[in-house]
């Protein structure tokens, strides 16, 4: 009996392995490449799979997107400027086959590409652009990956620079230009006001030799406003005539 007891015992537990090994079941975001005898025949999923043991091998494949933070990289701008720029790629397999057959390791491939390509173009242009223009790179970036993995059948969807650290000396350099920049448009903004002020200096002017009486009348208001605050000031009026009166006398001296 007990010998019995082990024969059926080995036998459930050959026929588990059996039904594991020919029933796969894969997710929804999994496919399985499937070899048979090392042939490649296909990919198959999701779902409940049937593979023939011994003969067929199953390799699953993940489709979902993968985010990679690419580790920062130590690049020399075109103009000559030391920093460490790190970014970030979303990439997924679009095509399973290729995946497994066309690289060893699709991940450790993309994740080697996407740094050797940061590095390239970052060194193509100069600060300004990379601080400015980071649109721009992302989408070159995103470009050329893409071109390289392909083959693979991965796609590189988004690729974003995330962090771009300057030296100290290049950030206070950055500092004085700013500093600087918001001087000149102060000194411009300025510049233009007492521009307009003296345009309409010399727009009251014209009124006030057309009227002359203007210049009494302001005079006047003047006086009134001096009045108004609490002070000390002493004011004495002296009539307009009589200084166009002694204007004609020290001009008839002079002829």
């Amino acid at each position: 009996m007990p010998a019995q007891f082990i024969g059926i015992a080995f036998a459930l537990v050959v026929f588990v392995i059996l039904l594991t090994a020919i029933f796969k079941i894969l997710k929804e975001y999994e496919r399985g490449v499937i070899f048979r005898l090392g042939r490649l025949v296909g990919a198959r999923g999701p779902g409940l799979i049937i593979l023939i043991p011994g003969i067929e091998k199953m390799v699953r494949v993940d489709l979902r997107v993968i985010t990679y933070d690419i580790p920062a990289q130590d690049v020399i701008t075109k103009d000559n400027v030391s920093v460490k720029v790190n970014a970030v790629l979303y990439f997924q397999v679009t095509e399973p086959n290729k995946a497994v057959v066309s690289v060893a390791n699709f991940f450790e491939a993309t994740s080697q590409i996407a740094q050797t390509t940061l590095r390239s173009v970052l060194g193509q242009v100069e600060l300004d652009d990379l601080l400015a223009n980071r649109d721009k790179i992302n989408a070159e970036l995103q470009r050329i990956i893409d071109e390289q993995t392909e083959p693979w059948g991965v796609k590189v969807s988004v690729v974003e620079v995330k962090n771009v650290d300057l030296p100290i000396e290049m950030q206070r350099a950055m500092a004085k230009q700013a500093e600087a920049e918001r001087e000149r448009r102060s000194k411009v903004i300025h510049a233009e006001g007492e521009f307009q002020a003296a345009q309409k200096l010399s727009d009251a002017a014209g009124v006030i030799a057309t009227q002359p009486n203007a210049m009494q009348l302001r005079f006047l208001q003047t006086m009134v406003e001096v009045s108004a605050e609490k002070n000390s000031t002493l004011i004495f009026p002296v009539p307009i005539d009589l200084l166009s009166s002694f204007k004609k006398y020290l001009d008839r001296k002079d002829e």
